[in-house]
């Protein structure tokens, strides 16, 4: 694999070595009973899930969600295969080709695991994994999910708004960002070893972005916990945005009143922006934006593409967040 190494020391993939939809497919079946790790009795999705007829997976332990009632939750949209969605991953810890993550993120272990919650709040500490999951109810929400390069995937999340925990941890007057720091641990990600990106992955959004009932802090998928490759054991899914915003295998959370040098905005500043909302009238230097491209429909490669919407089609939940902003010089 080719690796373009910018003037700032980064190393950042091309188009060119994006794994084609088709090139990984006939790698799936292998891949997935590799990285499977026991299953549970099967689970009925809720209603626009189960229309697809199809049940939980019954590859991970079971994670069910209730109905959300947040305004824009569920799309009536067809889910995209659980074999997909968790077979094509961006997830550069475990490499970068879209068929590396599944193959390699085995060795992630998502227990015991603690997410330190730091900076300007009045009630800073660690939080483990159960207490998170305790925090507050869970919901399935089924959110797009819009990728910079130009596909996408329509995935039934099980979680809670990140404000929930916002909340509990009560920010200051000053903190106006919050800042989201994933796990860089060489023995278990063997990607760390490749120099793309400035370790540990950091990612960040505006205060009032954070606390968007839509913003989620996710811990399963499919009624199941997340497998390793999405982003075990919790995540964020910020589901205007492009995918990268949405970081994995969180540990830190830091209130902060700057805005947090963001790991792709680092690497590739004219490529990346900070908000990077989806917005099909603003191009990636190397790729459009106008269309996409929906990973599992018939076709593939050749499938008609299909018009990308403005804030990934949450714009009437969204939109009033950016009134008045030049979107295409804060993109």
């Amino acid at each position: 694999m080719l690796i373009r190494t910018h003037d700032n020391g980064f190393n950042h993939p091309l188009g060119s070595e994006i794994t084609p939809q088709a090139a990984y497919q006939n790698r799936r079946q292998w891949l997935l009973s590799a990285a499977a790790l026991g299953g549970a009795a099967s689970w009925a999705g809720r209603e626009a899930w189960a229309q697809t007829g199809t049940t939980r997976p019954g590859k991970l332990a079971a994670l069910p969600g209730r109905t959300s009632s947040v305004a824009g939750a569920t799309t009536v949209e067809k889910p995209t295969s659980y074999s997909d969605a968790s077979s094509y991953n961006n997830y550069y810890e475990f490499g970068t080709d879209k068929s590396d993550p599944v193959a390699t993120a085995k060795t992630l272990k998502p227990r015991p695991w603690t997410v330190a919650v730091e900076g300007l709040v009045n009630k800073p500490g660690n939080f483990d994994l159960d207490a998170l999951l305790k925090l507050s109810p869970m919901e399935e929400r089924i959110y797009r999910l819009r990728c910079v390069e130009g596909w996408s995937m329509v995935i039934p999340w099980v979680g809670y708004s990140l404000a929930e925990l916002i909340k509990q941890v009560q920010p200051q007057g000053g903190a106006k960002y919050v800042e989201f720091v994933t796990l860089a641990d060489n023995k278990q990600m063997p990607g760390l070893n490749a120099n793309v990106l400035d370790w540990p992955y950091v990612e960040g959004l505006r205060m009032d972005e954070a606390m968007h009932p839509l913003t989620l802090l996710a811990f399963g998928m499919y009624g199941e916990v997340l497998p390793n490759q999405n982003g075990a054991p919790l995540r964020l899914v910020v589901p205007w945005k492009y995918g990268f915003k949405s970081g994995k295998s969180l540990v830190k959370i830091r209130f902060t009143d700057k805005e947090p040098r963001t790991a792709w905005n680092v690497a590739a500043p004219q490529e990346y922006g900070f908000y990077s909302n989806v917005n099909p009238q603003v191009s990636h230097p190397r790729w459009s934006q106008a269309t996409e491209r929906r990973i599992g429909e018939e076709g593939g490669l050749f499938a008609k593409r299909r018009q990308t919407q403005m804030f990934n089609g949450y714009e009437p939940q969204v939109g009033q967040l950016y009134a008045g902003m030049d979107l295409r010089k804060l993109f």
